[in-house]
């Protein structure tokens, strides 16, 4: 008996090693950040081009002023699983940038498709002192940088459901989690920074990016709101953080698929080979 409950014992403080990590992250938030319903979510998801055109469109017209993404090429925009823009579009797209070239005259040269995204800023020091002394963070790998936290032991059917969308899920809160002032009761509240419930510690220096009406989008049948646009946005970040991410499920399920037959084949050799020995 004894014996029996210092197993026990053993095993919740390892529960409770394991999720106090997690409950502690979790409690910086004052929401508890919702799953989104992501065309790319689950192992045989895929990325919906049409909205990763118009999160690019969002990020162009409006995060690109302030915010840099050094690893996306413009290239990048015309590859299959992308926003599968045609080498036309990109070539024209990157000719209205200009780019620093100590080759060129002047220093500068119109963009190619070779190019990658051109910052808004020349140096960190410049960006800050357009920020309020705050640094803009780079969106290449702001999807997978970014997460969320589930309360113990929910997280846990994460590794069953493939859940990998908990940066889209945290910048889609984000951006969607503006109030236009403090909560009553909110002390010593900074008067330069802005209340969002999703951020830790509440007080962002950004003020709220998105605004109804803000972006035209071309067509009809899509909302032109602020949701809407954090949505895609936080889509086509996705794709930029893991612009392969479709090439990888399809291969782990080609692996997991493999393992099972190998495991098959291995129990009917197994079979034959001892099907002659007594026990």
């Amino acid at each position: 008996m004894i014996k029996n409950k210092s197993i026990f014992a053993a095993a919740l403080a390892a529960l409770v090693f394991v999720a106090s990590p997690v409950l502690a992250q979790e409690a910086k938030h004052g929401v508890e950040i919702q799953k989104q319903p992501w065309s790319f979510a689950g192992i045989f998801g895929t990325y919906d081009e049409h909205q990763l055109q118009r999160g690019f469109q969002v990020f162009r017209e409006v995060c690109a002023s302030c915010h840099s993404a050094r690893l996306l090429a413009f290239r990048n925009l015309s590859e299959q699983g992308g926003p599968v823009f045609s080498e036309a579009q990109v070539k024209a797209l990157a000719a209205e940038y200009e780019i620093a070239d100590s080759d060129a005259v002047d220093g500068v040269r119109p963009g190619v498709a070779a190019d990658h995204w051109p910052a808004p800023f020349a140096s960190e020091r410049e960006a800050r002192e357009a920020n309020g002394g705050a640094l803009p963070p780079d969106f290449s790998v702001i999807a997978k940088a970014r997460g969320t936290t589930q309360p113990f032991p929910w997280w846990i059917l994460n590794y069953f459901t493939g859940y990998s969308e908990g940066g889209p899920d945290y910048i889609h809160a984000l951006l969607t989690g503006y109030h236009d002032e403090a909560p009553a009761g909110t002390e010593d509240f900074p008067e330069d920074k802005y209340y969002n419930e999703v951020f830790p510690g509440y007080a962002i220096g950004m003020a709220p990016p998105l605004q109804d009406g803000q972006v035209t989008y071309e067509g009809e049948g899509f909302p032109q709101t602020a949701e809407q646009y954090a949505r895609d946005v936080s889509a086509f970040l996705m794709w930029v953080a893991e612009p392969h991410l479709i090439e990888r499920k399809e291969t782990g399920f080609k692996v997991i698929l493999f393992l099972v037959l190998f495991a098959g084949l291995m129990w009917l050799v197994k079979q034959k080979l001892w099907s002659r020995v007594e026990h």
